[in-house]
């Protein structure tokens, strides 16, 4: 075989590559080999030169299209990113909280996105970090709105630090629900703040359940700070655009998976 040929058939592979990957965002390697049928030593080849050309991230015995790592956002940009996903998982959400409730909720759009959901004659009482949704439930006359104090980190609205961890010793909820920035099965539930790991770990231990609210592209992503392992996760609710794999292997693990199809609003 020429030189060129051996170019136009690699070429061809790692198009063929991207395309599934844009179909998927995530890929497992094994799956890439079966598809291609080359070996995956190969593909391990074409995903280091692909990942070199920043057109995806390696991450064990698999691909994904966006970096890992993730970066603070502001509420109001993160609220533009998956609009449909977390409307969807919210309205799931807002379904767990049952009469004369004490629920616990943190910060993150998804969590608001559950609170919009809570209805005008829901009798529930509920503890938050997050001004979003102490404002949302304020509106409600029959919920009771305890909200934590403590500094106030501006990218979330919401507070954290030793205040707010200290209010958290006096209190026992139900249920913990808790939007993250990252979900890895093998590392665990991430944030991108130290000290709100810090304040979120105090809420896990403050709950008999704790309910992780976390759309598709959180899935093989890490932010900078470690909340807690997969093991202390009871619950995760995503929508149907995450991977089957990741799925597969949380069911395995024994946390409680609820996949929510999601529909276009108008």
């Amino acid at each position: 075989m020429k030189d060129t040929d051996k170019v136009i058939h690699l070429n061809e592979r790692q198009n063929r590559i991207m395309e599934i990957m844009r179909q998927q965002n995530a890929v497992s390697v094994a799956t890439l080999s079966s598809l291609m049928k080359v070996s995956e030593v190969t593909i391990r080849k074409d995903l280091t030169m692909l990942e070199e050309q920043h057109m995806l991230y390696r991450v064990h015995g698999s691909a994904i299209l966006v970096n890992r790592y993730i970066n603070d956002r502001s509420v109001a940009e993160k609220e533009k990113l998956y609009a449909d996903e977390k409307h969807a998982i919210g309205v799931y959400a807002a379904r767990l909280i049952g009469p004369d409730d004490t629920i616990m909720v943190a910060s993150g759009t998804t969590t608001l996105a559950m609170a919009r959901e809570i209805g005008q004659n829901d009798r529930l009482t509920v503890i938050t970090s997050a001004f979003s949704v102490a404002s949302e439930l304020s509106t409600r006359r029959s919920v009771d709105v305890i909200q934590l104090g403590g500094m106030v980190r501006r990218s979330s609205l919401s507070v954290l630090g030793p205040f707010a961890e200290q209010m958290l010793g006096s209190l026992s909820c139900s249920k913990l629900f808790m939007g993250v920035d990252g979900v890895d099965l093998d590392y665990g539930v991430t944030t991108t703040n130290h000290i709100e790991a810090s304040l979120h770990k105090q809420m896990i231990a403050s709950v008999q359940k704790m309910i992780v609210l976390a759309d598709s592209s959180k899935f093989g992503r890490r932010g900078f700070s470690k909340i807690c392992d997969m093991s202390a996760v009871d619950q995760i609710i995503t929508d149907d655009k995450a991977p089957a794999s990741v799925i597969e292997r949380l069911q395995e693990s024994g946390v409680d998976v609820t996949v929510v199809p999601v529909g276009r609003r108008e």
